[in-house]
């Protein structure tokens, strides 16, 4: 075999549980050609600000093909996850994340052999990284949802179940709040889910799906969800089966793949030959499967899942005669060849990504109309005031004041003594005589509150009456 693979061995423990992961493949007569490239903190380091140099870039645009370790990123401050970068640069959408237990590696559900996946939209919703100080005291996250979006991810989580032969999906959605973006996720999944009867289907909300995972998570297969909540919940489904240590994960885009270990880099053991490489060996695993290369990666699965049963594991797994990364590595070596009795060998058939659709439209609404307007506002002054304020400055125009809202809660026209006020609120204004809302509407409302000393506008939102 001479295919090319982009390898970036990551930052901290990244090195050596790559590189274990690499002396497995060799042995299991995998003979990839490797281009190494860097991302995440030696990137930063360097003063890459994207954390991805273009190099990195190049080699990933060539092979279509990424194994990546784990890499560092600043928490709270600092530059974009550099994860979050190669995500969105080459539009990997679909995260898949499998949730199975290993033989004697302890959890609270290690009696059930659990075997899950979760699969998370991965360039959408609050990942985006849309975010904004609207005021020194008040931040905003833009929560972006799209049709093709959701379209893509629903489409692709189908076909990977049918790939791995299993025969259900739970879409797990916070719709009942957030009815726009949670609720387009669950909307097309069930516009969808006629396309493929042979496969079971259900929603549940996200909060249930968490609450449901830690009673009986044997009742999932497939759980589908947007991207903060997927990041979330396939966390919760790797404690589930020890942690992530044990857990490995692929991002799949039309055109190209990243394969990656999720856990972080632990940069206490760094250096130390003390490193957990399960996950970065199961990951391998998806990897080859996902080129074609079953024989091999069962071989590898087979193997670890061996090596594991013997009661070989490294620190994290086990307090009694603990291996080094070194000595754990060997042993799946020598354990190529060898099944594992009891655990279920599932059939897994090649898995291509959904064909692009160009042109995802509503079917809903053909047309729009706008019929009202959102202004934010910084202002100082009290409710009463703010109130008074805005319905003069409305009272010589065509919109008039239709409700204003601090935090979320309407306070106008129902007035609360229950809100603690913040100096950031929403002020909403239509047409009462339910006219469409023109441009110019929109601008002499803003030049009014130009003018007026007491208010400062952030941002706008057009409120379109669509279905």
């Amino acid at each position: 075999m001479s295919q090319e693979i982009t390898l970036i061995k990551g930052d901290g423990i990244g090195p050596e549980v790559v590189d274990a992961t690499l002396r497995i493949l060799e042995a299991a007569g995998l003979d990839f050609k490797w281009d190494e490239q860097v991302a995440g903190g030696q990137a930063f380091d360097a003063g890459v600000d994207s954390g991805v140099p273009e190099a990195t870039v190049t080699s990933i645009q060539r092979t279509k093909v990424a194994l990546k370790g784990p890499l560092a990123t600043p928490i709270g401050f600092g530059q974009r996850s550099a994860n979050v970068t190669l995500r969105g640069l080459f539009e990997t959408y679909a995260n898949i994340r499998p949730a199975i237990q290993l033989p004697n590696v302890k959890s609270h559900f290690q009696d059930l052999n659990l075997d899950l996946v979760v699969v998370r939209e991965n360039v959408e919703d609050l990942y985006t990284g849309i975010e904004y100080m609207e005021t020194p005291d008040v931040a905003l996250s833009l929560k972006l949802v799209s049709r093709k979006g959701c379209t893509d991810i629903v489409r692709a989580a189908f076909e990977f179940a049918r790939s791995a032969g299993r025969k259900k999906i739970h879409c797990a959605t916070k719709a009942n709040i957030m009815k726009k973006t949670e609720g387009l996720l669950k909307s097309t999944f069930e516009e969808i889910a006629v396309e493929y009867p042979d496969i079971e289907t259900d929603h549940i909300l996200i909060d249930n799906c968490a609450h449901q995972m830690a009673i009986n998570p044997t009742q999932f297969d497939v759980v589908l969800c947007s991207n903060m909540n997927g990041d979330i919940i396939s966390d919760l489904s790797s404690g589930l089966v020890g942690g992530l240590g044990v857990a490995p994960a692929c991002n799949l885009g039309r055109q190209y793949s990243i394969f990656e270990a999720v856990h972080g880099t632990a940069p206490d053991i760094a250096g130390q030959d003390k490193a957990n490489p399960s996950s970065m060996i199961l990951t391998a695993v998806m990897m080859c499967r996902h080129l074609g290369y079953f024989k091999e990666a069962d071989a590898v699965e087979q193997g670890l899942k061996v090596t594991l049963n013997s009661g070989i594991m490294t620190g994290d797994l086990t307090r009694e005669n603990p291996v080094s990364t070194t000595v754990f590595s060997d042993a799946v070596i020598g354990n190529l060849g060898q099944t594992m009795p009891g655990f279920m060998a599932r059939e897994y058939k090649p898995f291509v990504m959904p064909i692009y659709e160009p042109h995802v439209t509503s079917d809903f609404c053909p047309s729009s109309v706008v019929s009202g307007v959102d202004i934010y506002v910084d202002s100082k002054l009290s409710l009463v005031d703010v109130i008074s304020n805005m319905s003069n400055l409305a009272s010589n125009v065509r919109l008039k004041l239709h409700g204003i809202y601090n935090r979320g809660t309407k306070v106008f026209p129902v007035q609360t003594e229950l809100t603690e006020y913040i100096e950031h609120w929403q002020c909403r204004f239509v047409d009462e005589d339910g006219g469409v809302v023109q441009d110019a509407d929109i601008r002499e409302l803003l030049d009014l509150i130009e003018i007026n000393d007491a208010f400062y506008w952030m941002h706008v939102e057009k409120i379109f009456n669509m279905d």
